[in-house]
């Protein structure tokens, strides 16, 4: 489904990828994880068309989209959930779930995915009339895979969904993660919680310092003493 050869992204002068290459088939769970600067939400950013790259190649389906604009490849099925949730505080839940699906215009759809939304987060939809703002994090959390569902992802590029969250919410998150998948859903999933991505994941790629470093089925990675030492120690 999507295929990276190659990537090279910079800020500036500072080169940030360097040579990036990696793929994701239809239906599969693919996590890439690695430490904090290691280029995993750049990698993520230049995907979803927020920053250009500038050498290598992007396609999706057989199309190249590293030159597309980022609402051109929304239109394509690709759909970014960023680190941080990035909702709008002072709009309603209901409010948030109507701009993901600022690409369709079909109000039978729209409302059929905001049902199955809330099928997938009953919380929100008893929370559908409070501003964003006053929402736990957990729940901030819910509306921003929520509001990414909105568009009807085929490929869902998910960055640090349990960042800040409490073990609890954690396994909650990661619970819904795999429903998601299970729906049908292709899952590039950014997640410092290494152990729990491998959990989850079909196959990993590890980044170190803007290249990938090692390649792998998600549970040959999950006993691999590199992995374990450097990302798997403590991890819960």
């Amino acid at each position: 489904m999507l295929r990276l050869d190659n990537i090279d992204v910079y800020y500036g002068k500072i080169q940030t990828l360097k040579g990036v290459s990696l793929e994701v088939n239809d239906g599969e769970l693919v996590t890439l994880i690695g430490s904090n600067g290691a280029g995993k939400s750049t990698t993520l950013r230049t995907i979803s068309g927020l920053m250009r790259p500038r050498g290598g190649s992007i396609v999706y389906d057989g199309q190249p989209i590293d030159r597309l604009p980022a609402h051109e490849i929304v239109n394509l099925g690709i759909v970014h959930c960023p680190e941080g949730r990035r909702l709008f505080g002072h709009l309603t839940v209901s409010e948030n779930l109507r701009l993901g699906a600022v690409t369709r215009h079909s109000h039978d759809d729209i409302e059929r995915q905001r049902r199955e939304v809330f099928e997938l987060f009953p919380r929100l939809e008893e929370r559908r009339s409070q501003s964003a703002a006053t929402l736990s994090g957990g729940e901030q959390q819910m509306l921003a895979i929520g509001r990414a569902l909105m568009a009807r992802p085929r490929l869902l590029l998910l960055d640090e969904p349990s960042l800040g969250l409490a073990p609890l919410l954690v396994q909650s998150v990661f619970a819904t993660i795999r429903r998601i998948k299970a729906q049908g859903v292709t899952i590039l999933l950014v997640e410092q919680n290494a152990w729990q991505a491998l959990e989850i994941a079909d196959r990993g790629y590890v980044m170190e310092t803007g290249k990938i470093i090692l390649t792998d089925s998600a549970a040959v990675l999950r006993t691999n003493p590199q992995v374990e030492q450097a990302y798997l120690g403590g991890v819960v």
